[in-house]
């Protein structure tokens, strides 16, 4: 019986990790799909578009993966949290070369708005 009880074990490990791997696909997919969001949505390279939603998720206090599913979402349903849409904003912004501040588009400091 101990043998049995230590597959029983196996099984129920191997039943969480498989289950564990089903949602770290997805949320790659997700967070893939949200970076060309980003890409489409601010003519920015796909490396931008990674920082951006790191950016993002730390200066809003929310999960990498809710900022995607917000981005991802966004283009059907109209709407992105204010809070999202000002850090995406103000992060494309930096980004954008400008003849005013002669730096080409190197990213500055952080969104300051904190508020999800």
């Amino acid at each position: 019986m101990p043998e049995q009880s230590n597959r029983i074990g196996e099984v129920a490990a191997l039943e969480k990790e498989i289950e564990q791997l089903r949602r770290a696909v997805v949320s790659h997919a997700v967070i893939d799909q949200a970076i060309g969001v980003v890409v489409a949505y601010g003519g920015v390279r796909p490396d931008s578009g990674w920082d951006i939603l790191r950016e993002i998720s730390q200066h809003t206090n929310t999960k990498l993966r809710e900022v995607a599913e917000h981005l991802v979402q966004w283009p059907s349903c109209e709407w992105l949290p204010p809070g999202i849409r000002r850090c995406l904003d103000a992060a494309l912004e930096r980004r954008k070369p400008s003849a005013d501040r002669g730096d080409g588009g190197v990213p500055g400091s952080a969104c300051q708005d904190r508020e999800r």
